[in-house]
């Protein structure tokens, strides 16, 4: 059954990463049907952030009263809702409304998918179920870009073919169950013993259920005096708090637009022309990202965060430092040696730089904080993504790509130094333990060891 649940889970993160692709993929024949003035283009930018701002803020205060699975279904309905308003819309409120909608469906699904899967998922297999989250999202945005090459004119029908998923996910979360913790939180903790017992493959006389059932009942009631975003401030959740925004930080600062931003123009220097260069940089990038995040999902659970934190981080390092070399001499010569780098750089990312933040938010944080805590995790992706695509021309302009691939080289040199001090390492622990260590101030210290249970 878990399986199942990380499955339909992870059709949140491929909505979110079509939903995101396909407004850049269609934006031309769009602006042709649809009347846009400038003013309105720049509003039209911001309805899907500042939804999904609002989206992660109402599934971190209604996760714990409502679960995870029921704020996912709402997620679901807005996945459905929001591109069929794009579709049928003629002018510019209803196509911004739309967007708006899927920006709130972004919000809540990218707070609540994580949370669901790491709830039910098993310690032994956590990292590969949650890691289909950002595998699906990264899907999500080849799909689009895909679609809108071949069939950009048919805008109408690229926004509505969002909905089906949309559908499929609704249908599913509404037989699937809650998670475990959410049962028992609500007193129904006969239930919560049973499907414990089907989560694990245990028999429903097997004394382990109850035993499980107990210890996430004494970690909720210890974390009863949780439940405000300030307690995220306390010593203990503190420290879960850098680990997840210090990874996201890293993730969106160790150079990921400027790499995709310079790879067209060396496609372009080896023959090909500009929109091709384009296709090639974003098609190549994601191809070979998909493939290292496969790796990483069968190994994160055996090797741990940490190691495959230091694979990607020292991977990026070297990747960016050919591609400081290559920027630097500044000739079509020196094509092979930015291609290899720009290929590291793919398989960097995705072995560990994309996967592993979104697998250590879900199950870092006390359970009355989970929703909060990947709320802050989720948030502080998307603005450090933004102010680096934001920098990134001035600092084009100013100190040019060898410089800046150089600093975003130490910066991966920092973050192998962040992710040994300050990244927990929580493979093979059950949440509860990891919660333990949370409360008492140890995160940095837990060792990656198999679970007792």
């Amino acid at each position: 059954m878990i399986y199942v649940i990380a499955c339909v889970a992870a059709i949140a993160g491929l909505l979110t990463g079509y939903d995101e692709g396909i407004i850049t993929a269609t934006t031309a024949p769009l602006h042709r049907d649809i009347a846009v003035a400038a003013l309105e283009e720049g509003l039209l930018a911001t309805t899907v952030p500042i939804g999904a701002l609002l989206g992660a803020v109402v599934g971190a205060v209604l996760g714990s009263a409502f679960g995870r699975r029921v704020l996912l279904m709402g997620a679901a309905g807005l996945f459905l809702l929001g591109p069929v308003l794009c579709a049928v819309s003629s002018e510019f409120v209803l196509f911004a409304f739309g967007r708006f909608v899927i920006g709130l469906a972004i919000g809540i699904g990218a707070v609540m998918a994580p949370a669901y899967v790491a709830e039910c998922a098993t310690e032994q297999r956590r990292g590969l179920l949650v890691g289909l989250f950002p595998l699906a999202y990264s899907l999500g945005v080849l799909a689009a870009y895909l679609a809108g090459i071949a069939h950009a004119d048919h805008w109408r029908l690229l926004f509505a073919s969002a909905a089906v998923p949309g559908l499929i996910l609704l249908v599913w979360l509404w037989r699937l169950p809650s998670t475990p913790r959410m049962m028992l939180l609500g007193g129904r903790e006969k239930e919560a013993g049973l499907l414990i017992a089907r989560l694990y493959g245990w028999k429903s006389r097997d004394p382990r259920p109850a035993q499980m059932a107990a210890a996430i009942r004494k970690a909720s009631r210890a974390d009863s005096r949780y439940g405000t975003w300030l307690d995220l401030l306390l010593p203990g959740p503190r420290t879960a708090l850098r680990a997840g925004v210090g990874l996201f930080f890293f993730q969106q600062m160790t150079g990921i637009a400027a790499a995709m931003r310079y790879a067209p123009g060396v496609f372009a220097d080896a023959g090909l022309a500009q929109g091709s260069a384009e296709v090639a940089t974003v098609v190549g990038f994601s191809v070979l990202n998909l493939i290292a995040m496969v790796g990483c999902l069968l190994t994160v659970d055996r090797f741990g965060r940490r190691r495959l934190l230091y694979l990607g981080y020292g991977g990026a390092a070297a990747s960016l430092a050919l591609l400081a070399l290559a920027a630097a001499i500044g000739t079509a010569n020196v094509q092979v040696l930015a291609f290899m780098g720009f290929a590291l750089y793919a398989v960097s990312f995705g072995l560990a730089i994309g996967p592993v933040p979104w697998i250590v938010a879900s199950e870092v944080f006390p359970l009355n904080l989970r929703g909060a805590g990947i709320a802050l995790s989720t948030v502080s992706n998307w603005l450090f993504g933004f102010l680096a695509l934001v920098s990134l021309p001035a600092l084009e302009q100013s100190v040019g790509y060898p410089v800046i691939f150089a600093l975003a080289g130490v910066m991966s040199l920092l973050a192998i130094w962040f992710s040994a001090r300050c990244v927990p390492d929580c493979a093979g622990r059950a949440l509860e333990d990891i919660e333990q260590e949370v409360r008492a101030g140890r995160v940095i210290a837990l060792p990656p060891r198999a679970s007792t249970r």
